[in-house]
């Protein structure tokens, strides 16, 4: 089979229009890498793709013209057969009362074929909320200071963070991602870029809150801690070390005196997140036992083996492998913490998480879902305006053939990981759902190729765990759309995301509020953006070409900008522009959540990524200007409250 021929099984379009107006023909050397890398794709006999039932609106699937009936079905849920049937027609009308989730479908024709097909049974749509419009307060956790942190913003910040936001009247706390990144690489912060994106980052652990710890087991943490809580960057490293160091002291005191409701609590979390976290745990032993990526370790471990870290359990690394599982236990219970303050407090939302589109080649998901995820290719996206030869983000993401493999399990997974925290997710680049750009390892950006995926199983999945968690789910729709996506995508009740300095016409004017859709996320700017301070003093402007970089828009584009927000402002009876005049203004948009950035609300000028640079800008490092307990106080609240009310908790009071 030829390269091209190969490339339509699998679902590679090799040949596309880029945003330039450019056609763009993958290499051939570079299109045999990205048809390496994937695994073999089914071509299903009797449907044209995994089975959707969206249980209350299409209780019906129409077989492929290939079935001769009669056909024989039976849906089967890990081996056990739930239910079978017959049809002689090319429909199936599947029976009432089918638990949602995923399954397996076996179809035999009357000649004795049969295949199995992953199957997923899902609601009509996501969860959707319960109320009508609200807004959520956008913050950097690392980024937050206070006075008894120990460097960085950690869990019991962000239970101050959840009562500051229910003060300024909002209806919670949005989130970068909490994602596990590698302990032994701290200064490699970036929150987009994780080990796993199934467990947590332990760095955000209150370590004095542990109930083991106590103060004698590291004398010198407070006098470190103070001292570490200096400056305007947070400092990884020397942060992480100390931090490993009371997380081990208070394991070590956890085994020798932890009371009996808290072994059995421990023991609990252990056997509600297996097989994942004993088997991360194990990885993260081997990772630190073993030198180089795991593709390079000893043969044995090059995969994962529930006997072999069964054994690893009971050897030597036991304490060690349990001391991984205790540091994601005490995570997730603070973190959980935090999320049940939130519904204390009534919030509507509670807490807004981030989930990255990928993970790191050489980390845990991509250890443990080899067939699932494609470690040789890298998550990306073609040349546009901005980025005129391309992105490589480096992150290895899922792939259509071993997802369909594992009946889609392992994407569920990730999304259940998040969901079980939050009242709201965001899904960066969802529209991977659909296709991923890829980029094979050791090409250029501008010689990758877009893979096709299984867009409405995936969302039959996401609605699904939607469903079970009750967790509004944002779709982080930006970029170069295919036709019909929003649509589809809203259809199955994922959010958009809309970013008010994309909001323009092809003239450059600020779309007016009528534009925005109702289930939608709206605001200002992102974390790859300029906060708004910086945006009217051009700080932004400045700081891209002090570091060699195109900013992609003059001075003068900077001015059109500036007079084009003062209009739409005007329009809608804003005479002034400040930050609390677009607030007002975004506040009026029929959009039902507002994400309104603390950095924003603070003045700071500086942005906290500039996509395209790694050491040149401090990226995911810089602190709030002031300690938690005082934003308060430098926030105008009268102005906030009255730029909100009409979506906030307090009703402006």
């Amino acid at each position: 089979m030829d390269l091209l021929a190969q490339a339509r099984t699998k679902g590679v379009q090799s040949e596309f229009v880029d945003a330039l107006g450019k056609l763009r023909v993958t290499a051939p050397e570079a299109l045999k890498s990205i048809l390496d890398a994937l695994p073999e794709k089914r071509v299903y006999r009797f449907v044209s793709a995994p089975v959707v039932v969206r249980a209350l609106g299409h209780p019906r699937t129409e077989l492929a013209a290939l079935g001769v009936p009669p056909l024989q079905w039976k849906i089967t849920d890990n081996g056990t057969v739930i239910a079978r049937g017959e049809t002689r027609e090319p429909v199936i009308a599947w029976p009432d009362g089918l638990a949602l989730g995923y399954y397996r479908l076996t179809l035999t024709d009357a000649g004795g074929v049969s295949e199995e097909v992953p199957m997923i049974v899902a609601p009509e749509r996501c969860f959707g909320g319960d109320f009508d419009r609200g807004w959520l307060l956008a913050v950097q956790l690392y980024s937050v200071r206070s006075d008894r942190n120990w460097g960085m913003g950690d869990f019991t910040d962000l239970a101050g963070l959840v009562r500051l936001a229910k003060q300024l009247g909002a209806d919670g706390v949005g989130l970068n991602p909490l994602h596990v990144l590698f302990d032994d690489h701290p200064a490699d912060c970036s929150p987009y870029s994780p080990n796993s994106r199934l467990f947590l980052n332990p760095l955000y652990i209150d370590v004095e809150a542990i109930p083991e710890f106590s103060a004698e087991l590291v004398p010198d943490a407070a006098a470190i801690a103070a001292r570490l809580r200096e400056g305007d960057r947070v400092p990884y490293t020397d942060m992480a070390a100390l931090k490993w160091r009371g997380l081990r002291a208070a394991f070590d005191s956890f085994v020798t005196s932890a009371s009996e409701a808290r072994r059995k609590a421990f023991e609990d979390f252990r056997a509600a997140r297996a097989p994942l976290l004993s088997r991360f745990a194990c990885f993260e032993v081997l990772r630190h036992r073993f030198a180089g990526p795991w593709w390079e370790w000893p043969a044995e471990w090059q995969q994962p083996d529930e006997a072999k870290c069964a054994g690893l359990r009971k050897g030597p690394d036991r304490r060690e492998i349990e001391f991984v599982e205790f540091v994601q236990w005490t995570a997730d219970s603070q973190l959980h913490a935090a999320k049940a303050l939130a519904s204390q407090l009534g919030m509507r939302v509670g807490l807004y998480l981030d989930v990255a589109v990928g993970v790191q080649s050489n980390g845990f998901d991509a250890w443990n879902e080899q067939t699932a995820i494609s470690r040789h290719l890298a998550v990306g996206a073609p040349p546009d305006v901005l980025n005129t030869i391309g992105q490589d983000w480096g992150l290895a993401g899922f792939n259509a053939g071993g997802l369909e493999a594992k009946s889609f399990v392992p994407f569920a997974d990730m999304l259940a990981a998040s969901m079980r925290h939050a009242g709201a997710i965001r899904l960066d680049h969802v529209l991977g759902l659909k296709r991923l750009y890829l980029v094979p390892r050791g090409f250029k950006p501008d010689n990758g190729a877009y893979v096709q995926m299984p867009f409405e199983a995936l969302l039959a999945a996401v609605a699904c765990e939607s469903a079970a968690h009750k967790c509004i789910v944002i779709g982080e729709d930006l970029g170069t759309v295919p036709q019909g996506f929003r649509e589809t995508m809203q259809d199955f009740g994922i959010w958009s995301y809309l970013v008010m300095m994309f909001e323009r016409d092809d003239a450059g004017h600020f779309r007016n509020v009528d534009h925005y859709r109702p289930n939608a996320l709206v605001t200002l700017n992102t974390h790859d953006l300029s906060t708004y301070a910086g945006w009217r003093s051009f700080g932004d402007l400045r700081m891209k070409r002090s570091l060699g970089l195109d900013p992609g828009e003059t001075d003068q584009a900077r001015w059109d900008a500036l007079g084009r927000l003062d209009e739409i402002l005007r329009q809608n009876g804003i005479r002034a522009n400040d930050l609390y005049s677009v607030l007002a203004f975004l506040s009026r948009t029929p959009s039902r959540l507002l994400a309104v950035s603390l950095e924003d609300l603070l003045g700071v000028v500086d942005q906290p990524n500039i996509p395209g640079t790694i050491d040149e800008h401090p990226n995911w490092r810089q602190r709030l200007p002031v300690a938690l307990d005082k934003i308060a106080s430098k926030v105008d609240l009268t102005a906030l409250r009255a730029a909100t009310r009409e979506r906030s908790l307090n009703g402006g009071s």
